[in-house]
């Protein structure tokens, strides 16, 4: 009786020894923390569900441009692409919800088998060959007794909503790629419109001059000033198609469609609005950044996955159990007595491991710091993206009013150097001076025009997609 109860006392010593010796984890814990929302002026809503983009190209007023964004989002290879990602994700999760419900199977097994004379069995299978056959059920579920499985499954569901947001950055990317383009289109074709312009000036000029030194009052110089003027504005314009072509080979590229699909593609350039932008913008919006969410997402995904690290420390319970026929001798297998069943729980607690356990974790955990910092990085860089677009908008609308005035003052001023060449009053020089001066001013003001609509549809891409309001 004693030495019985000493047996007892040495295995609960053994059994605390045991489990004080189980794999330990430690005192780890994360090093990087999200920002809350207030440090930069961000709304402190947890984003439940992405919002309905907004077609925000449509406030350029540009019926083609709206028909090709609509074209690139349908068409374009990275969308396909952007599907197949969301479409794994899909999967992932569907995957990560199956690991925490009974799983279930049917199993038919039929063996032809010869057994030793001299093994286990006894005559009349030994040295026999017969035929055995099995057909059962079989069952397992691991019981979550710790929450791995639903940290898995929060961690897919992260990823998956990440996934979500990934496409919707991908196509407010796209569009504003195509919208970039098109405003550059018309830039280039409005750039082309001032050059020929330009020539056709000069044209008359020259007209002017050959009937100045006919009638003796230019001399030779002048008239090779005005002809040399006219090689000079025709290498301009056949640099302006060049990159007119290049930005319809982008544009055809962009909403995938053979290069020579865009080359009757002329958009309107008085037609593209400059709408009135406020000084300020709610950085709420920033909220629904997607590539914003998407970090967010991709955060909390690693949390999830961190949690579920650390639940590989405790004991895992797993049941198992089948139902169904076994017989040796395939006539024999449908008979009642053939039938077999049985129940097998098991509980698996880690011990020693050699810290596997422990360094899973502690890369987790690393996975989850990098994951925060990214959204911590992505949360900077949108907000410095909308400041430096406002700030961008500002000053070209400051500068555009300067511009306009500069542009009438060297338009006047080329007038009167006209008339002034024409009486005799001026020379020919000061012509050229007043005309390049007026160019430089045309373009300036398309230029400035270009900037401010680019400007607008990077604040767009900036917000996530949503236009600002006007104030």
């Amino acid at each position: 009786m004693n030495v019985s109860k000493r047996w007892r006392g040495s295995l609960a010593v053994a059994m605390v020894v045991l489990l004080s010796a189980c794999a330990s984890q430690g005192d780890l814990k994360t090093q990087v923390s999200p920002w809350g929302a207030d440090r930069l002026g961000l709304s402190a809503d947890k984003p439940e569900a992405l919002k309905a983009e907004e077609a925000w190209w449509t406030r350029l007023g540009d019926p083609a441009l709206d028909r090709l964004i609509d074209q690139a989002l349908r068409d374009n290879p990275s969308m396909q692409s952007v599907a197949a990602r969301l479409s794994r994700a899909q999967a992932g999760l569907v995957q990560a919800g199956a690991a925490n419900k009974p799983q279930l199977q049917a199993r038919a097994e039929a063996d032809r088998q010869h057994f030793t004379q001299h093994g286990a069995y006894p005559y009349p299978l030994a040295g026999a060959t017969v035929n055995t056959g099995t057909l059962q059920l079989e069952g397992t579920w691991e019981i979550d007794l710790f929450g791995r499985h639903h940290d898995e499954l929060q961690a897919a569901l992260g990823q998956h909503k990440a996934a979500q947001a990934d496409a919707q950055a991908a196509r407010v990317l796209l569009s504003s790629q195509v919208a970039r383009a098109h405003v550059q289109l018309a830039r280039l074709l409005a750039q082309r419109e001032v050059s020929n312009r330009a020539l056709a000036q000069r044209q008359a000029v020259l007209a002017l001059i050959r009937q100045r030194v006919q009638a003796g009052l230019d001399t030779l110089v002048e008239q090779r000033q005005g002809e040399g003027a006219l090689p000079d504005a025709r290498q301009q314009i056949e640099a302006l198609d060049e990159q007119i072509t290049l930005t319809r080979h982008q544009l055809a590229a962009l909403t995938a469609q053979p290069m020579a699909a865009m080359n009757a593609l002329t958009p309107s350039w008085p037609a593209l609005t400059l709408q009135v932008l406020p000084e300020q913008v709610p950085l709420n919006l920033l909220g629904q950044r997607a590539d914003v969410m998407a970090q967010r997402w991709r955060a909390e995904a690693a949390g999830a996955q961190s949690d579920a690290a650390r639940t590989l420390f405790y004991p895992n319970l797993n049941i198992g159990a089948y139902l169904g026929l076994n017989a040796i001798g395939l006539d024999r297998l449908f008979k009642s007595d053939s039938q077999q069943w049985g129940l097998m729980p098991a509980i698996d607690l880690p011990l020693f491991d050699g810290d596997r356990r422990r360094a899973n974790l502690q890369g987790r955990l690393a996975d989850q710091d990098a994951a925060v910092a990214s959204y911590n990085q992505s949360v900077i860089d949108a907000v410095r993206e909308v400041a430096d677009q406002l700030a961008s908008a500002q000053s070209l609308a400051r500068q555009g009013q300067e511009q306009v005035q500069a542009q009438t003052a060297a338009e006047s001023a080329y007038d009167v150097a006209v008339q002034r060449y024409k009486a005799g009053l001026g020379p020919y020089l000061t012509v050229l001076s007043a005309e390049a001066a007026v160019l430089a001013q045309q373009r300036l003001g398309v230029d400035l025009k270009a900037r401010s609509l680019d400007t607008r549809v990077a604040l767009a891409r900036a917000l996530g997609g949503h236009w600002p309001a006007q104030p």
